[in-house]
């Protein structure tokens, strides 16, 4: 079995196939604190399963540099030392169970932040998202959703996995319009099929998907059940 490189191994390569300096000019000390942060920001997290997780896809990677290379691009204009993720590209990652498509989704955020930008990211499961938002006492739900809709770097997992309805569907299209209409990077990724989407999430949020995102297929067994 071949050994997995060290992240730093890892990083030193990713940066060499995406023609991504360290980070294109800016100040090495600066970097290197906020890398520092990214990773303390990781370890609380990242769920201790995908702690080490690193993005073995291709379209991932070429994702996670293209969000880098826009929050530099962005940053030098405005003339911050420290890039800051504030718009860039989308994502959506399809596959049935058990394929990564978490692991993917982790390994990207870990490597957006380690590469030392400023971004605070969010991972939630959709299941997640509706249970913080259904009307509770004493709890604001739309202040949680704007906790979840504005954050810089956003990932939604398994997106259509509930069974649908009104309320689902107004939270599904709120939550990608916002994204769409921002321009936010966000990562999706769900086990519909591509021709289910629509059926599954209503044709106004498949349609703002379809635009805002690239979509990537992920084929294989569920690792889950490999012995």
């Amino acid at each position: 079995m071949t050994t997995p490189p060290s992240t730093d191994e890892w990083l030193t390569d990713f940066k060499a196939r995406h023609s991504l300096d360290m980070p294109l000019g800016a100040d090495e000390r600066l970097i290197s604190e906020r890398a520092q942060k990214a990773a303390e920001y990781a370890a609380e997290h990242v769920p201790a399963r995908f702690e080490h997780a690193l993005p073995t896809v291709p379209e991932v990677q070429a994702w996670a540099a293209e969000v880098i290379r826009s929050a530099v691009t962005q940053s030098q204009a405005r003339g911050q030392q420290i890039a800051t993720v504030q718009r860039g590209p989308s994502l959506l990652l399809l596959g049935p169970t058990g394929v990564g498509k978490t692991h993917e989704t982790y390994g990207a955020m870990r490597v957006i932040g380690l590469f030392g930008l400023h971004a605070r990211w969010l991972v939630i499961s959709a299941a997640d998202l509706y249970a913080r938002l259904r009307p509770r006492h004493q709890v604001d739900a739309e202040a949680e959703f704007a906790a979840v809709v504005n954050a810089p770097l956003l990932a939604v997992d398994d997106l259509a996995a509930a069974k649908n309805s009104e309320w689902v569907e107004e939270v599904n299209t709120r939550l990608v319009n916002r994204r769409y209409e921002a321009a936010r990077p966000t990562l999706f990724t769900s086990n519909a099929l591509p021709k289910q989407l629509r059926a599954e999430m209503g044709e106004r949020v498949a349609s703002r998907l379809v635009e805002m995102c690239q979509q990537v297929s992920i084929k294989g067994e569920d690792r889950r059940r490999a012995t």
